[in-house]
């Protein structure tokens, strides 16, 4: 038999929903900072050296995203537009630059 007290004790809590984007605060892009640029070595089948750029959002989270295409002219405190989109060949990376928009030529 269960107690009054087992009964209060188990009720059902209401779950949070996570937002699976929660750098994007679901947005589909966001402008973002470069802090350093540099190259990254893919997974195992492949090799090449692949550019990224380490870059702030305004809320003050931190990232690293891929920079697609060939050539760019991204550098310290340059402005750019971060979408969703993971690289397969590069572990962590899951977001990368928009070309064309603001600095990112």
């Amino acid at each position: 038999m269960v107690t009054l007290r087992q009964l209060m004790d188990c009720r059902v809590k209401k779950k949070t929903k996570k937002t699976k984007n929660a750098i994007l605060q679901d947005s589909p892009q966001k402008k973002a900072i470069c802090l350093k640029v540099y190259t990254m070595n893919p997974k195992k089948p492949n090799s090449a050296d692949r550019k990224v750029a380490k870059v702030k959002f305004s809320n003050g989270k931190t990232i690293i995203a891929y920079i697609p295409g060939e050539g760019h002219s991204l550098q310290q405190h340059s402005i750019v537009l971060v979408e969703g989109g993971r690289i397969k060949d590069l572990p962590g990376i899951k977001y990368k630059f928009v070309k064309g928009v603001f600095d990112f030529i």
